[in-house]
């Protein structure tokens, strides 16, 4: 334990070194002082071994010294009698004065090592509230707690449970409680010195109980918050689905449902026939994009898409998500030759720019949308730019949250507010992310960061 005691037998020894050494001392100091007030040098000895090894040991080395100065230097000497009555009242005043002054540092000593037990307590208590409430995982913090209580007070080992735990041959249980209920158990092992135990008992458990029970105080009231944040999520989701169900999915039902009732009418002509039919046809197309843009957006936000990545070429994907845009904006590709393979899910990347495209395309005004691409080092760089307004510098990461439509959308640019949510979903579960770029009246660019693996070395045959 801090502060213990040296070694009983090195007092002893220590103690009798001492004696026999203050005794030579004396004689030198004779020339300079009474024999009988010299016998204060011996309180030296004494205060040596009470502030090391405390009060029985200190008394005993006040006898011996007496012992020692009557016999070598109250005359008679060479025997334990003194002639002088006078002699008899200084050597009991030293010897009550060492007896006195052994006790009194024998005392400090015990303060000083209080004083010093307590401090490391308080500052075992801080570490740990700092360990236990710093936010993190509850279980994965109590490993952590234990061992510093175990090192800070030299025992052989610790361990908190969070569950009831009985005392047997190998271990004692301290259970720690909130109220009357058990919220923890503290497990040492057997064996410890009853001093130990009891001090165990009485200053550290009621610590460990109010931290405990602070931390899942704490525990409780963030899952109360994330709760309360997820529902919160939900109910704007909620809300946002519903009114895309009654805005953007009634668009287009509407728009079939009127051009579909003419279609039956014998007083149209063949080219209106057609045109209604070509109308029908584009608003179902549209309609069923946005249905399945809903079921993906559905999807990612309840974590259930999972990647199954492969080989596969930027360059296909691209050039494969731009066949997959129904726009009149043309794409000017820019891609580097020569560009690695990523490992990702490519039907899910092609979602993704197919997305992005259309997003660009659909702002573009008209003009040309640029895609381009580049190997970085370990980083493969896709960057989609258009020149439309652009976007507010306060809007650049809003424009990824799901139905939020940016308040430069002109007229007729009729979007759901899915495509950019969905784009950053699927990239970022193949490892990617995108982000947007933007100056005003200057377009915006939308930069996607996918990660290059190592290619496999092509297989040799050997024949």
């Amino acid at each position: 334990m801090p502060n213990e005691r040296p070694p009983i037998l090195l007092g002893i020894l220590v103690a009798t070194v001492a004696v026999a050494l203050t005794t030579l001392l004396v004689y030198p100091l004779k020339s300079v002082a009474a024999d009988i007030s010299l016998s204060v040098v011996y309180l030296l000895a004494v205060l040596l071994i009470a502030s090391l090894w405390g009060g029985w040991l200190a008394a005993a080395t006040a006898v011996a010294s007496a012992l020692a100065f009557n016999f070598f230097h109250i005359a008679p000497t060479g025997r334990l009698t003194i002639a002088d009555g006078e002699n008899w009242v200084a050597l009991g005043v030293f010897l009550i004065t060492a007896l006195v002054a052994g006790a009194l540092a024998d005392a400090a000593r015990s303060r000083a090592a209080e004083t010093e037990q307590r401090r490391r307590e308080a500052g075992l208590a801080a570490e740990m509230s700092r360990t236990l409430l710093r936010g993190g995982d509850l279980r994965s913090a109590l490993p952590v707690a234990a061992e510093r209580l175990s090192a800070a007070l030299d025992l052989p080992s610790a361990a908190i449970e969070l569950e009831p735990v009985q005392s047997d041959e190998r271990r004692v249980a301290f259970p720690l409680r909130e109220g009357t209920r058990q919220i923890a158990t503290l497990v040492l092992p057997a064996g410890l010195a009853e001093a130990t135990l009891r001090r165990v008992q009485e200053r550290m458990v009621p610590s460990l109980e109010a931290l405990l029970a602070a931390a899942l105080e704490r525990d409780a009231l963030l899952n109360d918050v994330v709760e309360t944040r997820a529902l919160r999520r939900s109910d704007v989701l909620k809300t946002a689905l519903l009114r895309a169900v009654s805005h953007d999915l009634r668009s287009p039902l509407t728009a079939i449902i009127a051009a579909a009732e003419p279609l039956g009418s014998e007083h149209i002509s063949d080219d209106e026939r057609r045109e209604l039919a070509a109308g029908v046809s584009q608003e179902a197309r549209r309609l069923s994009r946005l249905i399945d843009q809903l079921l993906d957006l559905s999807r990612l936000e309840a974590h259930a898409v999972e990647a199954h990545p492969d080989w596969c070429s930027i360059d296909e994907v691209l050039r494969a998500a731009v066949d997959e845009v129904a726009a009149a904006a043309q794409f000017n590709l820019s891609l580097d030759p020569d560009l690695p393979l990523i490992q990702a899910d490519a039907a899910q990347l092609e979602r993704a720019f197919a997305n992005l495209l259309e997003n660009s395309a659909r702002h573009a005004g008209g003009h040309p949308v640029s895609v381009r691409a580049r190997s970085v080092g370990r980083r493969l760089l896709v960057r989609i730019v258009d020149r439309g307004p652009g976007i507010p510098s306060t809007q650049l990461e809003r424009v990824f949250e799901p139905f939020y439509r940016s308040g430069n959308e002109r007229s007729g640019h009729r979007g759901s507010g899915l495509g950019l949510a969905i784009a950053r979903g699927f990239l970022e579960v193949n490892g990617g992310r995108v982000w947007a770029e933007s100056l005003p009246n200057q377009g915006t660019s939308f930069v996607v960061e996918l990660p290059l693996e190592p290619t496999p070395a092509p297989v040799v045959s050997v024949r």
